[in-house]
């Protein structure tokens, strides 16, 4: 039987499509989606250019904002205060005229002639999302939908849908009722540009409280001296990003996809592991590599690049945030839109972005992060027209101080870890919940996990006939199975995570990450350290711990005696140091002795 035609179910009955709709600005009419007819006419202006529509500056574009909005009827009141400000201040102060008349004469009305075909872009998705994937026996569900907690499954939206969506957050149009029910997190752009209003305003307000009123035309200034240029060069890259894509639109496919490790035992399902499982496993530790320089969005070995995120997310990159995540989603945006329809992580789940641009450079960390140009992005695509750049966002324990050391916290890390390194697409499994099952006491497969036929518990599958689901699951190379790409083969690109504002410990999470990249048989890991000081002895410990040929087992054990001494207050020296007494000293003579030895 081959798959059924998606054309033969009509818009409304759409289950996915109207898991997203309430979240959506466009409205549904006689099987169809459409703009309001006030929007329209209101967009239709914007993209006649400035001569007609009359925006030329941050202010009049922002009145144009709040015009649209009420078209959609969305209230002024859900967008944060400062955001007419933030406009005003970015597009007429902080950039130069040459950028500004570009932008309201050339981009802005590309952007409205985008909007104005998101209600086919979205129609066409749809029509094609049933098929997309697809294989004798069965089809894959990859249509835009809200994606909860709990529910594995796959969303592929082509880019030039990506841009449209994102231009309605640039405007505002997303209807901000019920997503925080929903644990959906912020997704217009008002917080991005309220903040850059608001800092300098504390700016300002500090220099007012410092010299007093009559002084403070004297500071004026100074104050962009003082004013965090991070948030204004966030926006940069994506005011740069609208401007690539109005220029030239681009034709891939980009996949996010929401992996689950079962917290019920499952049949043909990996189950969330126990501290048991880990302490028994005899997997083999794969390649680890200690990379002291270079980020990891620059590697070049097609590596999945781990996201240190928020469990919400994109974390604060729509609102005042600029770490390592932040930064990822500014100069790769196609990220942003999976806040849209992918509700915060539980403990058990990671979610992967496949394909996703990048599409500007930049410098610095935190506060020193700035744009730093337009950047052409040389991954090749896959058969499915994603780009090769693989990112996983897994969310550490923050602030954990002590507790991390504690088994519960400890399994729990590198479960979230396991989750997301897993090959959860490699083989096929039916629904989109996990169901339960009477069996042993771990619910998982020791044997399965440390085999080439990983078994999965991500991918949304219908299956046509049942008579085929045990063999299309059991043998994934099998005629007809189900593989996006030949993921097993990829490694993992990571470095401290939650090692930064979330507090935890360094040499702790590389073990840990170690462990669930060996487990996950993947057949190596990439560590960048970004020169931590903790960190600087961690490619002698792995020679030594990959001479000795230790299995996971062996790993586990050590991180698990070394963690309750440490919670318990038997050591305060770090991992590597407790594991190898002699490291430290040895490393001493050798930098006297003006050698290198390993330990």
């Amino acid at each position: 039987m081959g798959c059924i035609a998606s054309s033969s179910r009509t818009m409304e009955h759409r289950e996915d499509m109207n898991s997203i709709l309430p979240f959506l600005p466009v409205v549904m009419r006689s099987s169809s989606l459409f703009w309001p007819s006030h929007t329209v006419e209101a967009i239709k202006s914007l993209s006649k250019g400035p001569n007609i529509s009359n925006v030329t500056s941050g202010e009049s574009l922002f009145d144009c904002i709040s015009d649209i909005r009420s078209s959609l009827k969305l209230s002024s009141l859900t967008l944060a205060r400062y955001t007419p400000e933030g406009f005003v201040l970015f597009f007429d102060e902080l950039i130069s005229r040459v950028e500004a008349r570009k932008w309201f004469e050339e981009v802005l009305p590309s952007l409205a002639n985008l909007l104005l075909e998101l209600p086919s872009l979205l129609e066409s998705h749809y029509q094609n999302a049933d098929d997309l994937i697809c294989r004798a026996q069965f089809h894959v569900k990859t249509g835009l939908r809200l994606l909860g907690p709990q529910e594995a499954g796959m969303v592929f939206l082509s880019q030039e849908l990506i841009g449209a969506l994102l231009a309605c957050a640039l405007f505002c149009l997303f209807p901000a009722d019920h997503r925080g029910a929903n644990d959906l997190p912020t997704i217009n752009f008002d917080l991005l540009f309220s903040y850059v209003n608001l800092q300098l305003l504390l700016c300002a307000f500090k220099a007012y409280v410092s010299f007093g009123g009559g002084k403070f035309f004297l500071m004026e200034g100074s104050l962009y001296s003082s004013y965090k240029e991070s948030q204004e060069s966030k926006i940069k890259c994506i005011i740069h990003y609208f401007e690539r894509i109005c220029s030239v639109r681009p034709v891939g496919v980009v996949s996010f996809e929401r992996k689950v490790l079962c917290l019920e035992q499952v049949i043909k399902h990996v189950s969330y592991p126990e501290a048991d499982f880990w302490g028994k496993s005899v997997t083999r530790l794969c390649p680890f590599e200690v990379r002291r320089e270079g980020l990891i969005e620059d590697q070049s070995d097609g590596a999945l690049e781990v996201d240190f995120a928020n469990k919400y997310l994109g974390g604060g990159a729509l609102h005042r945030g600029c770490v390592q995540e932040e930064i990822r989603f500014m100069i790769n945006p196609e990220l942003i839109v999976g806040m849209l329809f992918l509700p915060c992580m539980d403990d058990n789940e990671a979610i992967e972005i496949v394909g996703a641009e990048r599409f500007s450079n930049y410098t610095g960390y935190a506060s020193s992060f700035r744009f730093s140009g337009d950047h052409i992005d040389q991954k090749g695509f896959d058969s499915f027209r994603r780009r090769k750049t693989r990112i996983v966002a897994i969310d550490a324990l923050c602030n954990p101080r002590t507790r991390q050391y504690k088994l519960n916290y400890l399994l729990r890390e590198t479960n979230k870890a396991f989750c997301g390194f897993f090959v959860q697409s490699k083989c096929v499994v039916e629904g989109a919940h996990c169901e339960r099952k009477n069996t042993d006491s771990n619910g998982i497969s020791r044997n399965m996990l440390q085999s080439d036929e990983l078994p999965s518990s991500s991918t949304d599958v219908e299956m046509i006939d049942a008579d085929c689901r045990s063999q299309v699951v059991e043998n994934p190379d099998r005629k007809g199975s189900f593989r996006l790409d030949d993921e097993e083969t990829v490694g993992i690109a990571t470095g401290n995570w939650g090692c930064g504002a979330f507090g935890g410990d360094p040499e702790l999470k590389a073990m840990i990450q170690w462990l669930a990249a060996s487990q996950a048989a993947r057949p190596s890991i990439l560590y960048y350290t970004f020169g931590i000081e903790a960190l600087q002895n961690l490619d002698k410990v792995v020679e030594w711990i990959a001479s000795h040929e230790w299995v996971v087992e062996e790993l586990w054990n050590m991180v698990v005696e070394y963690s309750s001494q440490r919670f318990n207050g038997g050591t305060d020296l770090g991992f590597l140091s407790w594991l190898l007494p002699s490291l430290s000293s040895a490393v001493c003579e050798d930098q006297e002795d003006g050698i290198s030895e390993h330990p």
